[in-house]
């Protein structure tokens, strides 16, 4: 099938990397139903952004940390992609998420919790959800952290759910082998977003701190990762699978 003629569902594609993703994929001619958790106007504006790229866009609401919100989901997605004449997508990116700070000796269960069902029991259950959907052949792209390499105090809870989702991968790789789905991790480094209250994009100090642990002497930004994903689940790199790539600029090597 032509590229221009499919369709990825990216989660959280209204700010930052999703967005990104988003628009990186529109530029490719590919369509994207994504998710917001509560700002439609971001949401629209990316919508119309798309849409002006020439290819279909829709933007759907889901909070990834209410599993039993999953069902009704996959019905509204359903309806959307009965509007476009199909009945199947092709990707699948698992990128929306919450940040946090504090060390394994102050971190609370409820903010565990919190990070466990948007960052690892979200993601396994929203793909889960969709499994009956994604066309024999697609791509699935996880997106984790640097931070499961790179150890920053006080990213314990949040790291170790992204190091989930990386085993994960593998194993999805491994059980959709036979419907010819190809999974992959990115794993992004620092990137200059409004996640985490804008610290990386924001605070002088923390932008400098990063991009002087860098080998090209920046931070990241996020049309750094947009296009990558979208170049990764293209036929291009169709035999790349079950792999963590991390987009980090050489971050701390």
């Amino acid at each position: 099938m032509p590229e221009q003629n499919r369709i990825a569902i990216v989660t959280g594609g209204s700010r930052g990397l999703g967005r990104a993703t988003v628009l990186a994929l529109a530029a490719r001619g590919v369509s994207s139903v994504f998710t917001y958790n509560s700002n439609r106007a971001e949401a629209d504006k990316v919508v119309a952004l798309a849409e002006a790229a020439g290819v279909r866009a829709a933007s759907l609401p889901l909070d990834v940390g209410r599993i039993a919100s999953f069902g009704d989901f996959a019905g509204r997605l359903r309806h959307v992609l009965a509007e476009w004449g199909t009945d199947r997508f092709d990707y699948l990116v698992n990128n929306a998420g919450i940040s946090h700070h504090n060390s394994i000796e102050t971190t609370t269960q409820d903010e565990f919790d919190a990070l466990y069902d948007v960052h690892f029991k979200g993601v396994f259950f929203l793909t889960q959800t969709l499994l009956p959907l994604i066309r024999d052949g697609g791509r699935i792209v996880n997106v984790s952290s640097g931070l499961t390499r790179i150890i920053f105090p006080g990213s314990a809870a949040y790291a170790a759910m992204k190091g989930a989702v990386e085993v994960l991968t593998k194993y999805l790789a491994k059980e959709l082998g036979p419907r010819r789905i190809a999974v992959n991790v990115v794993a992004p480094g620092a990137v200059a977003t409004d996640f985490s209250g804008g610290m990386v994009r924001d605070n002088p100090a923390v932008n400098k701190q990063v991009a002087e642990m860098t080998a090209l002497g920046r931070v990241g930004l996020p049309d750094d990762i947009g296009p990558m994903i979208a170049a990764l689940l293209s036929e291009d790199n169709r035999w790349i699978n079950a792999q963590r790539i991390e987009v980090s600029g050489g971050l701390s090597i």
